[in-house]
């Protein structure tokens, strides 16, 4: 298969079109082999406009999606920025190939091995991993210009608003376990200010702070 024909028309058909229009975040859809985030009997599937499983109960998330919640941080380069729930690690990489550096956390020990073992093979060297609980964030490495959550939240977690850096942003899925809206906060000073940005549909965040 040709896969950067396949994440040119990924980028062209399914990006641009709703919006994507962040030259950076496009280049880092272009550039990231997002098939190599996938399960071998997805590989095929792996630059369709669907999500799909990556075992463990989890999945990769739709390009679009990514895409979104990426264009949104509106990340500069100089940024660090913590991501909930590793998963396949196909986000981490796009973050890793828009800012300075990338605290992933996932619970699922299974996932998080493999994540820490394809991205330093991929050449994505700027990212840290962390096995744990992401509902309470990661207090070391705080503060962050950048929080996102790709798992879906009763509620925002207040570790995760007090780990985040003034002028920071965090998006995160929040709702029942089966629909979300996805919140964009953005903290100025003790304030934070919330957006509901689209509906969306995400796996459910496990933690002390959520389900």
């Amino acid at each position: 298969m040709d896969y950067d024909e396949l994440r040119e028309r990924m980028v062209e058909e399914q990006l641009r079109p709703r919006g994507i229009n962040d030259r950076k975040v496009l280049e880092a859809f272009t550039t990231v082999p997002r098939h190599r985030f996938v399960p071998e009997p997805y590989v095929s599937e792996s630059y369709k406009d669907y999500p799909l499983p990556i075992g463990f109960g989890q999945t990769i998330s739709q390009p679009y999606m990514v895409a979104l919640m990426t264009q949104l941080l509106g990340l500069k380069g100089h940024e660090k920025v913590l991501e909930i729930g590793t998963g396949s690690g196909y986000q981490a990489a796009i973050l890793a190939s828009l800012c300075s550096k990338v605290c992933t956390i996932e619970r699922d020990e299974h996932l998080y091995e493999r994540a820490a073992g394809l991205l330093p093979e991929l050449g994505y060297d700027n990212v840290s991993f962390k096995l744990g609980d992401g509902t309470n964030g990661w207090e070391e490495e705080a503060p962050f210009e950048g929080i996102i959550v790709t798992a879906g939240a009763p509620e925002v977690p207040e570790a995760l608003k007090e780990q985040l850096a003034e002028g920071g942003r965090l998006l995160i899925p929040v709702g029942p376990r089966l629909t979300q809206v996805l919140v964009l906060i953005e903290r100025k000073g003790d304030e934070f200010n919330s957006t509901s940005v689209c509906g969306c549909v995400f796996v459910p965040l496990i933690g002390d702070h959520g389900w």
